[in-house]
């Protein structure tokens, strides 16, 4: 059992963490889904993936927004100074477009995950409405590889 009370929240006493892995991992979904959207609209020139990509994005946003998570909670909670992910050095360096859509479309579904693993504590209509985009996320993620099947070469 943990020792730390921290580790014990109830709904009505989320604590700071809660709030900062959620706003960590709305971002990082967003941001991949921002790079996934941009090889598709400028390198495979796929309008219809690029649109639902956008709408996907912004859809999440919107499932933040009505699982009661306010903006303000988020950004009071954000600490990057003390964040300890900032000096991480990983990743390869990327070299093609297909590393760097592969990479960011799996950045987007692990943060997909943690949100909805976390807003489940929250309201479970959110946690539920986040795995819907997560499964739209792999079916987009497959039209593009179809599209591009270079996307999947090493």
């Amino acid at each position: 059992m943990c020792p730390h009370t921290c580790c014990h929240h109830t709904q009505e006493s989320l604590g700071p963490d809660f709030y900062r892995i959620l706003d960590a991992n709305l971002n990082r979904a967003k941001e991949g889904l921002r790079v996934c959207e941009e090889i598709t609209r400028f390198h495979l020139r796929e309008a219809q993936i690029t649109k639902k990509l956008r709408l996907l994005r912004h859809h999440l946003t919107t499932i933040v927004k009505n699982s009661g998570i306010k903006q303000n909670e988020l950004f009071a909670c954000r600490n990057s100074r003390e964040d300890l992910g900032k000096n991480f050095k990983g990743g390869k360096n990327r070299k093609s477009f297909r590393g760097i859509f592969m990479a960011n479309a799996q950045r987007v579904k692990e943060s997909l995950r943690v949100l909805e693993e976390f807003l489940k504590i929250t309201k479970k209509s959110s946690s539920q409405d986040v795995q819907k985009l997560r499964f739209l996320f792999y079916d987009l993620e497959k039209k593009a590889v179809e599209k591009c099947p270079g996307l999947l070469d090493p």
